[in-house]
């Protein structure tokens, strides 16, 4: 089967969408014939698809009408193609991508990476501190013009969701809150869930004190003359990673009071997609949290970091899907995170603990409770991870391209519609 991926970012492009597309494409490689269309950046094997680029649809109408794919497969982020928020006439409100879905005349499978309730949606508006625009006056317009266009644009941006996965032949989603968000009526049988996939990248076993010792951890796991440290080695670590933006929900880290078994160890990147500023002076002042400033991790030390952990915390404002909770889960970690929707599903399957209220508070009496009930959630993420395993999460792949190529209504496809 001939397949076209199509992802604007793609390493040695630094993001979630192209780690996410990049793995995938390697694993799908192994059975079926796979070729990548992204950025002039990405490592593809055919170019041009930028954010600003108006003709981001002719390119790959030129593509499928030359080199005969079988199907389309869609990264859609929509900012990765130019999402144009209109401040007058939300109708007007569009990607460049748009009329790729009315010509394409080959099978189309997209996979959805962002859908939003109205609150995380008004949440994503960026807030510029004063200093960066330089007059209080202009730097509160600002503020109130950003507050009214996306206010006026949720239903339209939502909108160009469900328009793309009615022009598909089949959707993509990573939980089943993002499916009914997607499709409310709860009526469309083109929307699958499929995890994010996730599998470690190092050969072999890696105990926790060999990845603390790899990594030389400053102030944890440090040698002496009988081994570790024990006062630093017995305490659990929290890791916390990613972009360093605003919606990430770092301020929390300002005022936590990190509970007397814990470490909290944050290793952020810069954020190539805007230009937020965060607060990092707090993130040093506390003894008990540890800034590795390691900035873009590769594979091999995004698995060794994961080993070296003993849960995630994800204390977002904002979260369509989490690629960092997947990568935990699938190195056998628990989360503490945020009380919002997509976290909630999974923390009902004892793979992690939400928040009442995203409140420091809250944080730590999480921590307390993960620690006291440690072995359960472990054992619930052991036995969870393996659904996220490359292989699996391909082979599903393979399996909806064959229902959407050959129109097979009675696909057996296992993770169609996944129960609560």
């Amino acid at each position: 089967m001939r397949i076209l991926m199509v992802s604007p970012e793609y390493p040695p492009m630094q993001g979630g969408v192209g780690r996410y597309t990049k793995n995938l494409v390697d694993e799908l490689r192994k059975t079926h014939d796979v070729y990548v269309v992204c950025s002039d950046k990405g490592d593809g094997d055919f170019y041009g698809l930028e954010p600003t680029n108006e003709y981001n649809s002719d390119i790959l109408l030129g593509l499928v009408d030359s080199l005969h794919f079988d199907v389309v497969h869609v990264q859609y982020e929509p900012g990765l193609y130019g999402l144009k928020l209109s401040s007058i006439n939300p109708k007007n409100t569009c990607t460049n991508i748009d009329s790729f879905y009315d010509k394409c005349k080959i099978p189309i499978v997209t996979t959805f990476h962002s859908a939003y309730t109205f609150r995380q949606w008004m949440n994503l508006v960026i807030r510029k501190r004063k200093k960066e625009i330089g007059n209080e006056l202009l730097t509160y317009t600002d503020k109130i013009f950003s507050y009214w266009k996306h206010f006026i644009n949720y239903e339209s941006f939502s909108n160009l969701n469900r328009k793309k996965l009615k022009k598909s032949a089949a959707g993509i989603v990573f939980s089943n809150y993002l499916s009914k968000l997607i499709t409310p009526d709860d009526n469309n049988d083109k929307c699958y869930v499929i995890y994010h996939g996730s599998s470690s990248s190092l050969s072999g076993l890696i105990t926790k004190n060999v990845a603390i010792k790899r990594l030389c951890l400053p102030r944890i796991g440090r040698l002496n003359n009988d081994g570790y440290d024990t006062n630093s080695q017995n305490k659990k670590i929290a890791l916390a990673f990613g972009f360093l933006t605003v919606t990430k929900g770092w301020d929390i880290f300002e005022n936590i009071d990190i509970p007397p078994d814990w470490i909290i160890v944050l290793n952020h990147s810069k954020n190539y997609y805007c230009r937020e500023i965060i607060n990092q002076k707090s993130f040093q002042d506390n003894e008990n949290i540890i800034n590795l400033q390691k900035d873009f991790l590769s594979d091999h030390d995004l698995s060794l970091l994961m080993y070296a952990a003993d849960a995630v915390i994800l204390p977002y404002k904002v979260c369509s899907a989490s690629g960092v909770m997947f990568d935990a889960l699938a190195h056998g970690l628990p989360f503490v995170a945020s009380n919002l929707p997509f976290f909630k599903e999974f923390a009902a399957r004892r793979l992690g603990i939400v928040v009442k209220n995203r409140d420091p508070k809250e944080f730590s009496t999480a921590l307390e409770a993960l620690g006291y009930n440690y072995s359960i959630y472990k054992q619930a993420v052991e036995n969870f991870k393996g659904q996220l395993d490359w292989k699996f999460i391909a082979r599903e792949h393979g399996k909806l391209y064959a229902k959407v190529m050959y129109g097979e209504r009675n696909s057996n496809i296992i993770v169609s519609k996944q129960s609560g």
